[in-house]
Formats: C-alpha cells, structure tokens, sequence
C-alpha cells in the first residue's frame, strides 16, 4: 500500500494494480491533480482500502492477484458504503474482449492502458 497527501486534498483515489510502475506513474498525474493517492496491489487489498477510505474515485485494473478486478467491482458494488464509487476500469483488455462486462452501473470509462496517457487518464473526470 502507497500512499501521498498532496497540498489542497481535493478528492481521494484509489488505483488498483499490480504493476508498481505503472501505479506510481498514475498516481504521480493524480497527485498533480490534486487528489489523495493509495495504491493496492491486489484485488483483497483494494477492496479492504475502499471500504476504510472511501475513495471518490477508483481507477482498477482487471487482472490482479487474489480477487481479480470483476471481483473487486462485484465487492465494491455489494456493500452500502462502496455501492456509488465511481470506477475506471484501466487494463489492457481490448473492448472487444471486455464485451458487456464493462458496461456495469458505476463504471465512468474503459481505458485501455496501452493507449492511455496519464492526460487522458483524467480527462473529462470531475470531482
């Protein structure tokens, strides 16, 4: 678990992924942004820091460790505290092979990592 406490907090998000570097360069542009930044690592641990910490806004891999990120979101979506959570899938999963799943309620975007600069990462998302 990672986490950064910029000046003038503004919002809080979660980024679930098991690459380190990929999170870290993530979190670096959510910083910049202004927003609070915890990374997990696995899908168990992201679903523990939502529930604690109660993020604006989660930006999930799929493929994790011990819950992949279906589970996390089915997780996240069963529980009173975590139901409304705004979540950005970010994978490397095309949508073509993400198909309907992505489609859930609570699901802002699909952005594919691969063609997802940290800019665009947050483009159009509001606090």
């Amino acid at each position: 678990m990672t986490k950064s406490s910029p000046k003038g907090e503004e919002g809080r998000a979660l980024i679930v992924d098991d690459d380190r570097s990929v999170a870290q360069m993530y979190r670096l542009k959510l910083e910049l942004d202004g927003y609070l930044v915890d990374v997990a690592t696995d899908g168990e641990m992201a679903v523990e820091m939502a529930r604690r910490d109660l993020p604006d806004i989660i930006f999930l891999d799929i493929r994790l460790r011990t819950l992949d990120g279906f589970g996390v979101l089915e997780a996240l979506r069963s529980n009173p505290k975590t139901k409304k959570t705004r979540v950005v899938i970010l994978s490397n999963y095309s949508h073509r092979e993400m198909g309907d799943r992505v489609a859930k309620p609570g699901i802002l975007d699909h952005l594919i990592k691969s063609e997802t600069t940290p800019d665009k990462m947050t483009a159009g998302i509001t606090r």
